[in-house]
């Protein structure tokens, strides 16, 4: 393996400049992009050279260009038979894609790509595969049972690439890589491209790979300015309230909220449908059909909120999202940026909110100093606050219910009530206004971490760190001291008197 190369973000290439076919370069233009991501300006180039590629880098930095390109520059569209591919974790990232390698491919004819994953008709399969299929983008599971099957033959293939590797090797692929990797021809180019480089990574580029140019993207170059990120301390049993407050004050059309669990996930759904709120879950143990639907819902517009684990969360493509709540914080810090990458995208704001209980506020601080970035503590949203913004909130859309709709008849009913003498108009506007609003809500009562170490009444300035215990042991030592100064005084004074006495 060759020595890492860090990828930086200044100035990277533009498209025209690359040497790329020019079919593909359209392709890419009318899809609105003229700069290459970091990755690619640094994996396509070896990429088409031939040699075998590691790419560290995170969802959302261009990866599937980045070996996507190289591939069908390097495809023979004369030749019908099989020729390379791409491993995902999940059905969603396999269609993913295999449409994007589509629209690169575009003015590219002769080209045909095939997604293959379970859950879909494998006869549907077979049949597209005797079509003469130059690319498969596929989930290990299905294209094993392909092989099994021998509808599909790798005597011609030269490409593979897997593609969200960490994930796979976590959702249990890894015998199944490992058998298509043996079954592939040995002269052929490998590239892997995952988010984190755990060992049975390394132990697969070390087998499998020869010569490989290791490529890295840094957390700081996929932390996106645009993103506002913040988190609040909260006591572990306030963190649905100051979840669903924090929703209300912000009020995102999109949100993403994540969790550790599955079980979390199903919970968390569970309380915020009761509370009202168009929310759906994802995870792991749905089946196929219910992530569809879940994910159809969220497209969509039927579902507002989607809750997620890490690994489901991997196959989300979708534009718009304005907001990223992290009910947990993340057990690694590389899922944090995965996370946030989610909101901000196209050049649009963002925000991200991550709720932390005791302790974690250290992991906010590793965070921060791994990822170069700055993620502000804040206070929560007050009652009157809350209260405030929901009621401008009603009131806007009473607004256009006043200039979209016809409310004539229920002005009848209204003044006929008035004339009756009891109350006024103002005040069964008052009335509608408290059903919409519910039952008054109170503030939330916050306890912010402090360390063992730290003296009850004294504050933290620097939430837990070093500088508050060094602070503290420095004002022990000069204690020590002075008590030191003044004990050798008051012995010099005895030993001088009992001298005299004598």
């Amino acid at each position: 393996m060759e020595e890492k190369q860090k990828v930086t973000e200044a100035e990277t290439m533009k498209y025209q400049d690359s040497g790329i076919d020019a079919r593909i370069i359209r392709a890419v233009e009318e899809m609105g992009f003229e700069q290459m991501t970091p990755i690619q300006e640094q994996a396509i180039p070896v990429f088409m050279s031939g040699q075998d590629v590691i790419g560290q880098a995170q969802t959302g930095t261009g990866k599937t260009a980045a070996f996507g390109i190289p591939i069908l520059e390097k495809i023979n569209p004369e030749n019908k038979s099989l020729q390379a591919i791409i491993l995902c974790p999940t059905r969603e990232l396999a269609m993913q894609a295999a449409d994007e390698l589509r629209k690169f491919s575009k003015y590219m004819h002769g080209i045909k790509v095939l997604p293959i994953y379970g859950g879909q008709d494998i006869v549907k399969q077979i049949k597209n595969l005797k079509c003469g299929v130059q690319i498969i983008v596929g989930t290990p599971g299905r294209v094993m049972d392909h092989m099994r099957r021998h509808t599909i033959k790798l005597e011609q293939v030269h490409t593979v690439v897997l593609d969200e590797a960490d994930e796979m090797l976590n959702m249990g692929f890894r015998e199944d890589i490992e058998t298509i990797l043996k079954e592939v021809p040995q002269e052929r180019q490998t590239g892997l491209f995952s988010a984190t480089m755990p060992k049975p990574i390394l132990d697969i580029t070390k087998k499998y790979q020869k010569n490989a140019a290791f490529l890295k993207i840094t957390p700081k170059e996929v932390t996106m300015p645009l993103i506002k990120q913040a988190y609040y301390q909260v006591q572990r049993k306030d963190k649905e309230e100051v979840l669903c407050r924090l929703m209300d004050y912000y009020d995102p059309k999109r949100a993403l909220i994540f969790c550790n669990t599955k079980r979390m996930v199903d919970e968390l759904t569970e309380n915020l449908k009761k509370r009202g709120y168009a929310v759906e879950g994802l995870h792991g143990d749905l089946s196929q059909h219910q992530r569809d639907t879940v994910m159809n819902l969220f497209k969509n517009g039927h579902a507002a909120i989607l809750i997620a684990t890490d690994v489901a969360a991997r196959g989300i493509d979708v534009d718009n999202v304005e907001a990223v709540f992290n009910f947990d914080v993340p057990e690694d810090i590389e899922y944090y940026v995965h996370r946030i990458g989610r909101t901000g995208r196209a050049g649009k704001a963002g925000r991200s909110f991550t709720l932390v209980v005791g302790r974690e506020v250290y992991k906010m601080r590793e965070i921060e100093r791994i990822c170069h970035t700055k993620i502000k503590e804040r206070k929560i949203p007050s009652a009157a606050d809350i209260t405030a913004r929901k009621a401008d909130k009603i009131l806007k859309e009473a607004e256009t219910v006043i200039q979209e709709q016809n409310v004539e008849k229920a002005l009848e009913f209204i003044e006929e009530r008035c004339m009756q003498g009891e109350y006024d108009a103002l005040l069964y506007a008052a009335a509608f206004m408290k059903m919409k609003l519910g039952d008054e809500i109170e503030d939330i009562k916050v306890e912010k971490f402090r360390p063992e170490w730290m003296p009850k009444g004294r504050r933290d300035k620097t939430t837990g760190g070093d500088r508050g215990r060094r602070r503290h042991s420095d004002r022990t030592r000069k204690d020590r001291s002075e008590q030191g100064r003044s004990g050798r005084t008051s012995g010099l004074r005895i030993k001088t008197k009992k001298k005299l006495e004598h």
